[in-house]
């Protein structure tokens, strides 16, 4: 029974967002992702997937923006005036400036008692005068390298103009000048008001700095914003306080602190809200249900106020006196120059203002809530209503203070009325409101003529019935990957890479490798086989056993090209779930599909070639601290492993978009100028591991076990790719390089295990003591097996791995193999 006209307060959230959180929290267990323990890890990886999901809304990626979570749009406006590299007065350079719009939010004019105790100027600059600041500086004055914040909201909270979003880059060239001062101008775009109802191209508009708050999307959850920081200004940045997480080294007792390399994580002081920030996904899922997309939020809700504005500014009382006072600078025609906001105070028949406390009073029994006061912006209060400075402090000596309910001082009126539509909006919502004001104001002689003559809005964009969201398909085109992005992404023919000739980079690394590797003799004299070849289809899950099998630019070819993700996109290992050991993926290459199997459930098929250049949607995925292009598989096959799995999960594949660098590697002891490409392995692109050095382990392991384990299931326990038979246990640890006949590999080093190893692979029962012993077994460590890169070779052998194979090892000179370097625990899931 409630009309709710505040959208621009605050969105309401839907009930299929809160139940979609609530039985995410059920399912899962969220710990602090400062931990380095599974249910943290799992975490870490949601919250970084969240990251891509907003940078993903906004039209922008990783490359150009990075994400910190802050606790609103008002803190990441206080980050920024604590962190800009400003320039105080009294240097021997020219000084910064602060400049912001006058129709900008409190909390954007409040970034100047931070730039006031720095030394710096703040300048205020009105709408008008940006407007007619078509000017540029001189070619000398902008070689000046001082930095200088402007600050412009895409969207006024007051009237919902929006203002031109052209001039981000107009004023970073220095072809638009909010001030004349030389130096180089940044651009804050304040963007809360502006992305509940619109959609914001990053990549179109490139702002320095876009804050956000998210309920102000979402209506839940509260408490939680963002800053979107361009790349390029973010190494500029300072920061004096170091909260828990921001610190890579510091030292308690003397005045050394060495923060961490991502950005993100330097900003976020203290634990970041989480449970929060894992709400966001859900909130993006529900939004783009219920309405397909920001591009018909737009359209819907500037229908209803172009409607709902065209109603009230015709009606009159029976003298002609409008009844309404409305605070426009547009006359609702076009949704680039307008949002959904109309901001307005209600007249007599004598044109005297009736105080918004009364409308508010009025409204509020008839169940409607609009916004009162002055909505946090006092200059374009001040603007529209014509109050001067002299009179804001009058109202105050009057006792008059922002937000309470005094609403007229001296007739005058000290604020307004606000109405503002959101998605969930409808055309009942803006009829029930018009049908308030005519009830209470005019008699039905005068309502008569100018509300029948005003019909319900037929634009394309509205459907014609409710303006409800009960799906997508009510709404105008839903928002899919354009005709354009489809040229650009290359087909399974484009893709095949992996068959392309080594490229001289790669064959200079080649040569680089093999100039630092010196050829020592091995122990014994026995030659070395490939014994066994596994390659595993989707990560995590059952082993696919072949004889001989291609070789391709990401290691085997199909090797862990798929994953299963949890209904929040972040990968799912046998960690989280160990009967993905149950799922039996094996390739078909003949038939080009990928044969999926399980007990109890009918056998499922995936074609192998890459659709990606029809209508799936790539998105972004997270796989031990490495970003992946990835696409879903579809409803079929995530309902089949959701069934079998009991859980909600779905397969995604990687993209085989080659110009994506999002999975790549410096590899230790490769040039560093080169990038490895990896499938959705954690480290490299091969595991090896040595039967010798098995049956050594199988007997400490077996001495601490009731029932000794099979050499096979110790095989299938630590899940390589390359299995060999070598005369002496661990003495894979020595090599620096491989050959297997044509194929040359670099060591990159030592696998370290993780718990994966206690999975019994055929039952997907756990047994921790697996792990123990080999710690025992291995003096502490856990390192079994070792990683490798492969650079395939110019020969006229096809690229491919056999069993059966030699094994051409080389030795290290006297060094000890370090494992990969990161903070991580690595598993070859």
């Amino acid at each position: 029974g409630i009309t709710y006209l505040d959208h621009a307060g605050s969105a309401l959230f839907p009930e299929s967002l809160l139940k979609a959180f609530t039985d995410d929290l059920r399912n899962n267990v969220y710990g602090n992702p400062h931990s380095q323990n599974i249910s943290s890890k799992l975490t870490y990886d949601t919250i970084e997937h969240v990251r891509y999901r907003i940078l993903q809304h906004f039209h922008t990626t990783a490359e150009d923006y990075t994400i910190i979570f802050t606790s609103g749009c008002t803190a990441a406006l206080k980050l920024i005036a604590e962190s800009f590299p400003w320039i105080p007065e009294g240097t021997k350079q020219p000084s910064s400036r602060f400049c912001y719009l006058t129709d900008s939010h409190t909390s954007v004019v409040g970034m100047r008692g931070i730039t006031a105790s720095m030394n710096v100027l703040s300048v205020p600059i009105k709408p008008k005068e940006i407007l007619l600041a078509k000017r540029r500086l001189p070619a000398e004055e902008q070689n000046c390298t001082t930095p200088h914040l402007f600050s412009y909201p895409a969207q006024s909270n007051f009237s919902g103009t929006k203002y031109p979003l052209s001039w981000i880059q107009d004023v970073k060239s220095g072809k638009l000048c909010p001030i004349k001062v030389p130096g180089k101008w940044f651009v804050l775009l304040d963007a809360a008001s502006y992305v509940s109802s619109s959609p914001l191209d990053l990549g179109v508009h490139q702002a320095d700095f876009i804050p956000i708050s998210f309920y102000k999307i979402f209506g839940f959850p509260t408490g939680l914003g963002a800053l979107l920081v361009n790349n390029r200004i973010a190494p500029l940045l300072r920061k004096t306080y170091f909260g828990g997480g921001t610190a890579a080294a510091y030292l308690a007792e003397e005045d050394f602190y060495f923060p961490r390399k991502s950005i993100a994580e330097r900003f976020e002081d203290g634990t970041v809200s989480f449970l929060d920030i894992i709400a966001l996904k859900h909130g993006f899922d529900v939004l783009e249900k219920l309405t397909g997309g920001m591009e018909k939020i737009k359209q819907h809700t500037f229908a209803l106020a172009h409607y709902t504005y065209t109603v009230l500014s015709n009606l009159k009382y029976a003298n002609g006196a409008p009844v309404v006072r409305i605070y426009s600078d547009t006359d609702f025609s076009n949704p680039d120059v307008q949002g959904p906001i109309i901001n307005f105070n209600v007249l007599d028949e004598n044109g005297e203002v009736l105080g918004f406390s009364q409308v508010d009073s009025m409204a509020s029994l008839h169940n409607i809530h609009v916004r009162t006061g002055c909505f946090c912006n006092t200059g374009a209060c001040q603007m529209h209503l014509g109050i001067s400075n002299e009179g804001i402090q009058k109202n105050l000596q009057a006792g008059h203070i922002c937000g309470d309910n005094i609403d007229l001082i001296d007739g005058r009126p000290t604020g307004s009325v606000r109405i503002s539509f959101g998605y969930m909006s409808s055309f009942e919502d803006a009829q029930t409101f018009l049908n308030f004001i005519i009830a209470t104001r005019l008699s039905k002689s005068d309502a008569g003529i100018p509300f029948q003559s005003v019909t319900k809005p037929t634009t394309e964009s509205v459907p014609d019935d409710h303006l409800s969201f009960n799906n997508a398909d009510k709404l105008s085109q839903i928002l899919r990957i354009s005709d354009r992005e489809l040229k650009n992404i290359p087909s399974e023919a484009e893709t095949t890479g992996r068959w392309q000739p080594l490229e001289p980079e790669a064959e200079s690394i080649r040569a680089a490798v093999s100039e630092t590797a010196v050829p020592t003799c091995r122990k014994g004299g026995k030659p070395i086989t490939v014994a066994k070849i596994y390659l595993y289809p989707i990560k995590s899950c059952s082993a696919f056993e072949v004889t001989e099998w291609p070789v391709g630019n990401q290691g085997l070819l199909y090797d862990r090209n798929w994953m299963v993700v949890n209904q929040n996109g972040v990968c799912m290992t046998q960690k989280q779930e160990p009967r993905l050991c149950l799922v039996n993926p094996s390739i078909d290459l003949k038939h080009k599909i990928m044969v999926i199997q399980a007990e109890g459930m009918d056998p499922i098929s995936v074609p192998l070639e890459d659709n990606t250049g029809k209508k799936a949607v790539i998105c972004e995925s997270k796989v031990c601290s490495h970003r992946v292009k990835t696409y879903d598989c579809g409803e079929r096959i995530a309902g089949w492993l959701s069934v079998f799995l009991g859980r909600p999960c779905r397969l995604i594949r990687q993209s085989s978009d080659v110009k994506s660098k999002s999975h790549q590697k410096n590899t230790k002891g490769l040039s560093s100028a080169t990038n490895i490409s990896l499938s959705l392995v954690n480290e490299a692109q091969y595991l090896l591991i040595n039967v010798a050095s098995i049956m050594q382990l199988k007997e400490h392991i077996s001495a601490r076990l009731e029932e000794p384990l099979e050499i096979e299931e110790l095989i299938q326990r630590f899940r390589a790719n390359i299995v060999i038979s070598a005369p002496e246990s661990f003495e894979e640890e020595e090599w620096v390089e491989i050959s297997i006949g044509a194929l040359q590999f670099q060591v990159v080093g030592p696998c370290s295990r993780c718990q994966i190893i206690c999975i019994d692979q055929q039952s997907g029962e756990r047994n921790k003591e697996i792990l123990q012993s080999l710690s025992a077994a291995r003096g502490r460590k856990t390192n079994f097996g070792i990683y490798l890169m492969n650079q395939p070779l110019h020969s006229s052998f096809s690229d491919t791995l056999s069993v059966g194979s030699q094994v051409l090892p080389v030795l290290k000179e006297n060094t000890e193999i370090q494992p990969p370097t990161s903070h991580e625990e690595k598993c070859s899931g």
